[in-house]
C-alpha cells in the first residue's frame, strides 16, 4: 500500500511521530496523533510601493517578478520562488477596492493599510496544508477560532488564474499566521515565476521565520494548541540574542523568540511590538550574496555565529522593506 501524502510528509520530517530531523528543530509530535501542516509555504512582506520593493529585493539578490493581482481585494504582489517555498511582496494597488473588501470574513488583508502606514515589513507566515478542511475541523475541535477554508486566487500578468484555499485565525487567536492549500500544482505555479529557484544570492530555501514575543513560554503554549503539535524545547539563540523555540514544518522552522539582550529581536520588539520580524534563508554562498549586494550599492550585512556554529549574515529593515533578512551557508 502506498503511504498517504500526510504519512509521507511525517516520514520526511523524521518519522510518523513528526519529530524533525533538522538540527536545531523541535517541532514535536502532533497532539491528535496525525500529520497536520506540511511546510512553510511562503512568507508575506508588505510594502508601500510594489515596484520599489521589487527593486530593493533584486539588490538583495532575489530573482523577483510580478505575481499578479488579487481580484476584488485591491492588492497585487511579486514573487521570488525558491525550491518549493517563496517570498511574497504585497502592496495595495487600489485603495478603494481594498477598503471595500477588508471587512469580509476570512480576509487576511484586513488591516493591511494600517500595517503599511506603520512601516510595513514581515506580516504573515503561511503554512501549507494538503487537506485544509480537515485541518480547520481539527483546529476547531481544539477550541481554535478559525475561518472556513475559502476559495482564493490571483491572476498573473499573463492572464493565468492560480487558485488556492485559505483559512485565517479569528479574533480569539490573533496570531500572524494563516493556512493555505494550493489547488494549482507547484510545477504550474513555478512556470509563472521567471527564474524560479535561480537567485543571484544563491538562496535555496527558507530555513527559519522568526516571531518576537515578550513571553516565550506563554506563546509556545498558544502556538502548540493552534498548530496541534507538542511544545518544542527552548534554547538560546546567539545571533538575535534571544531565547527561542522552533516548530519545524518540512525544511523550515517557525521560530518564537524572546530577547535576553540587545539585538535584532529586541530592536524589533521595541520598534513594532510582538510579531514576525526576520527570515533566514539557506544559500549556496554567503560570499556571493554579499558581493551581489555590494555590487548593487547595499552595505555589507553584519555577521554572527549561530547556535549551530555556522556563520550567518543579516540585512537590516532599512534595506529590506521593514524586515530582517538573514542568510546562512558556506562562504
Amino acid at each position: 500500500m502506498c503511504p498517504s501524502r500526510r504519512t509521507t510528509a511525517a516520514m520526511q520530517r523524521g518519522g510518523t511521530d513528526g519529530v524533525p530531523t533538522q538540527a536545531g528543530g523541535g517541532g514535536g509530535s502532533n497532539l491528535a496523533g496525525g500529520e497536520m501542516f506540511t511546510r512553510i509555504d511562503h512568507v508575506m512582506i508588505c510594502v508601500p510601493d510594489l515596484k520599489r520593493g521589487m527593486e530593493q529585493y533584486r539588490k538583495l539578490g532575489f530573482n523577483i517578478h510580478e505575481g499578479g493581482v488579487h481580484p476584488g481585494k485591491g492588492t497585487h504582489n511579486a514573487i521570488a520562488f525558491s525550491q518549493d517555498d517563496y517570498l511574497e511582496l504585497l502592496a495595495i494597488r487600489d485603495m478603494a477596492e481594498h477598503r471595500a473588501s477588508a471587512g469580509a470574513s476570512g480576509n487576511s488583508h484586513a488591516g493591511l493599510a494600517e500595517f503599511v502606514e506603520a512601516g510595513g515589513g514581515l506580516r504573515y507566515i503561511i503554512l501549507q496544508s494538503d487537506d485544509l478542511a480537515a485541518d480547520v475541523a481539527a483546529m476547531r475541535a481544539r477550541g481554535v477560532d478559525v475561518s472556513d477554508a475559502q476559495d482564493r486566487g490571483r491572476r498573473t500578468p499573463a492572464g493565468k488564474d492560480l487558485r488556492w484555499k485559505a483559512a485565517v485565525l479569528g479574533p480569539a487567536n490573533p496570531l500572524p499566521i494563516f493556512f493555505i492549500q494550493h489547488l494549482t500544482p507547484v510545477e504550474e505555479r513555478r512556470k509563472h515565476t521567471p527564474g524560479a529557484g535561480n537567485h543571484p544570492n544563491g538562496v535555496q530555501f527558507l530555513e527559519r521565520a522568526y516571531i518576537v514575543t515578550r513571553d516565550l513560554a506563554a506563546e509556545v503554549a498558544i502556538y502548540s494548541r493552534v498548530l496541534g503539535v507538542a511544545e518544542p524545547r527552548m534554547y538560546k539563540g546567539m545571533v538575535i540574542m534571544s531565547e527561542m523555540a522552533v516548530f519545524q514544518f518540512g525544511p523550515a522552522g517557525l521560530t518564537l523568540a524572546q530577547p535576553y539582550a540587545p539585538g535584532p529581536a529586541a530592536e524589533a520588539l521595541e520598534r513594532r511590538g510582538p510579531g514576525p520580524f526576520q527570515l533566514l534563508f539557506r544559500t549556496t554562498s554567503m560570499g556571493a550574496a554579499a558581493r551581489w549586494m555590494e555590487k548593487n550599492g547595499l552595505p555589507p550585512p553584519a555577521r554572527g555565529v549561530r547556535d549551530t556554529g555556522e556563520q550567518a549574515m543579516l540585512a537590516t529593515p532599512d534595506i529590506a522593506g521593514g524586515a530582517y533578512i538573514g542568510f546562512v551557508g558556506p562562504e
